[in-house]
């Protein structure tokens, strides 16, 4: 019977030219996570359908060089801060901070040199991917030096889970998130995907995605509630899809926290395939993005020239622009805390009843 099992070989060298790693996971019952460690990139995720056929459920490229040059976060871990800060402006302690305006007037993903576009330093801990990264005070205008550490780690239950910790020198915010696109057929469209989603509320946005005001999913095409296929209403002329040509919205999940500290959040199944994903997380949100502004300009590593709607995006994290909000759950993260959550992604198959 296979064995778990981590391996590493090069994977090409930046442009300043430091060599880039990649390093293959692989829980032995056929679930295999290949990544890199620039910008901590998952650069694949293989696992098999109800029939045993295994594929890569996750969108990225072939090479180093279309993730230094044109990626638009595949696979990515993000930080500091996950999504948006509006403004790019932080105010924290009474001081301002500008930070790097890299969506129009706005701080996305950490900036334009954020966590996914950084070299992190890979240790191999037991059968673990462990990742490091040590931003500077003033890292993209954030402050206060971060010491930040990743675990990928692979279940015998099928599961990835991604632990996160970081300590800073001086108060700093704080919210961490990995980027994937999943594709559960492996290729074609995910529109088809079936998706629940546990939150009975969202946060409106304005066209740029910073929230307006907090919203009940009820009666409207946010309702996931219950699960259904993301096509189902999103062409509808609601006013919320129309700016964002589709899904690109935040969730606020609904339910405690379990004994581990995880609460359920999302559960996405295609029907073909029959491959199933269950999300948990100790994060209070969730943006749900639906692949919109791919286009068919980005060649795939399987050689699909990725159309909107081929992959979407499940982020777990807190919700955007909240250090303007103190009455949502606080981001600041101050000397002498550690910051820990974690996300847990496992993966089954249709039962006979579903398919």
């Amino acid at each position: 019977m296979p064995r778990p099992a981590i391996s590493c070989h090069d994977y090409g060298h930046l442009p300043d030219g430091r060599t880039v790693h990649q390093y293959t996971l692989d829980n032995g019952a056929g679930l295999r996570l290949s990544a890199i460690n620039y910008g901590g990139i998952v650069t694949a995720l293989e696992i098999p359908d109800s029939q045993g056929r295994s594929a890569n459920v996750v969108l990225g490229f072939s090479a180093l060089h279309d993730y230094v040059e044109r990626n638009p976060h595949f696979g990515i871990i993000v930080g500091r801060y996950a999504n948006r800060i509006a403004g790019a402006r932080l105010e924290l302690d009474g001081r301002s901070y500008a930070l790097d305006a890299n969506d129009g007037p706005h701080c996305l993903h950490g900036g334009a040199q954020g966590f996914g576009r950084q070299l992190w330093e890979a240790e191999i801990e037991g059968q673990d991917l462990l990742l490091r990264l040590d931003s500077a005070d003033g890292d993209q205008g954030f402050p206060g030096r971060l010491q930040v550490q990743v675990r990928y780690r692979l279940g015998d239950d099928m599961s990835w889970r991604i632990d996160y910790e970081a300590r800073c020198e001086r108060a700093t915010v704080l919210n961490l998130s990995h980027h994937d696109y999943f594709n559960l057929a492996g290729s074609g469209t995910a529109l088809q995907h079936q998706l629940q989603i546990h939150a009975s509320h969202y946060t409106e946005a304005d066209a740029r995605r910073i929230p307006l005001a907090i919203a009940p999913v009820q009666g409207t095409p946010f309702d996931f509630r219950q699960a259904r296929t993301v096509a189902e209403r999103m062409g509808e002329p609601h006013p919320q899809l129309l700016r964002s040509h589709g899904y690109d919205h935040n969730w606020l999940l609904d339910g405690p926290l379990d004994a581990e500290g995880l609460r359920p959040v999302a559960r996405l199944s295609e029907p073909v395939s029959g491959r199933v994903m269950e999300i948990r997380s100790s994060e209070p949100a969730l943006q749900f993005y639906s692949g919109n502004f791919l286009d068919g300009s980005l060649l795939g590593s399987g050689g699909q020239h990725y159309q909107r709607g081929d992959g979407l995006c499940l982020e777990t994290q807190h919700s955007p622009d909240s250090p303007a909000h103190p009455d949502w759950p606080s981001t600041v993260l101050r000397p002498g805390e550690v910051y820990r959550r974690c996300t847990v992604h496992r993966f089954a198959h249709l039962s006979g009843r579903e398919q």
